[in-house]
């Protein structure tokens, strides 16, 4: 019988935030309905030794090079076999011990996607406020595909979705692609579930948020692709207008 919950964890380099990850995936219990994988890119620091430590509780493990985050995941989702999918990459953990449960919860009512907020955290794992609080990010009522006309207002932690139905990254994007997936899926979910409570530790500094000129062109790049040309055009204006205000009730700070 399958696990009823894949969680995937995509890691290279990351000796100083992976053990937090594995150790809240262990946390979470409920072992006989998931199933945990983690695939590496090769990592040339501590990262193996660090799995070694907990190879036991491991279901899947592969360590080879591949061409980015996004190569990664796709390879974490054809090896994965459980009825649904969560990735929690290394330095991410779950929001608290009991989230794997509130899933399993919700999974009993089939949706093909269930979502909730992310709680930023900092390199040291101090919390610095829900996503939808500390940005303009705010989760609507009802969340469809068109809720991502102004940017990605659900982190892909704090995103699951029915294996059956997950498409593959697309790998022309290096810093968007998770977009590009969460609109997409979105696209084939009939139902989608809306959780009132965080799904996820997000740590803060990610690739994304190095690179953030080329994750910007990218960004516009997928929402053109899914809304158009004067439709894109127009949701940046209102998202740099948005940004300039929301800076300036911080005090000149976005994050």
């Amino acid at each position: 019988m399958s696990a009823k919950l894949s969680i995937i964890t995509i890691t290279y380099q990351a000796e100083k935030y992976l053990e937090r990850t594995i150790q809240s995936v262990l946390a979470q219990g409920c072992r006989a309905d998931i199933e945990y994988l983690i695939i590496d890119g090769a990592s040339k620091d501590g990262t193996l030794s660090i799995i070694d430590q907990y190879r036991e509780h491991i279901n899947q493990f592969i360590s080879e090079p591949d061409q980015g985050i996004y190569d990664a995941m796709n390879k974490g989702m054809k090896r994965a076999t459980g009825d649904y999918l969560i990735f929690m990459n290394a330095g991410d953990s779950f929001a608290d011990t009991h989230v794997v449960e509130m899933l399993l919860q919700a999974m009993e009512e089939k949706p093909d996607v269930i979502v909730g907020d992310a709680l930023f955290v900092d390199l040291a794992g101090n919390p610095m406020g829900l996503r939808s609080e500390v940005t303009p990010h705010k989760i609507p009522a009802h969340l469809t595909w068109q809720s991502f006309q102004y940017g990605m207002v659900i982190c892909h932690q704090s995103f699951i979705v029915k294996r059956s139905i997950a498409p593959l990254f697309d790998l022309h994007f290096r810093l968007s692609s998770d977009i590009d997936w969460e609109i997409n899926c979105l696209k084939l979910s009939k139902k989608t579930t809306q959780l009132n409570s965080p799904i996820c530790r997000y740590l803060m500094g990610g690739a994304s948020v190095q690179n953030l000129k080329r994750s910007w062109q990218e960004r516009y790049l997928v929402l053109k692709r899914h809304f158009g040309l004067w439709k894109t055009l127009w949701s940046h204006v209102k998202i740099i207008l948005r940004g300039i205000q929301f800076a300036k009730q911080k005090g000149g700070k976005y994050w």
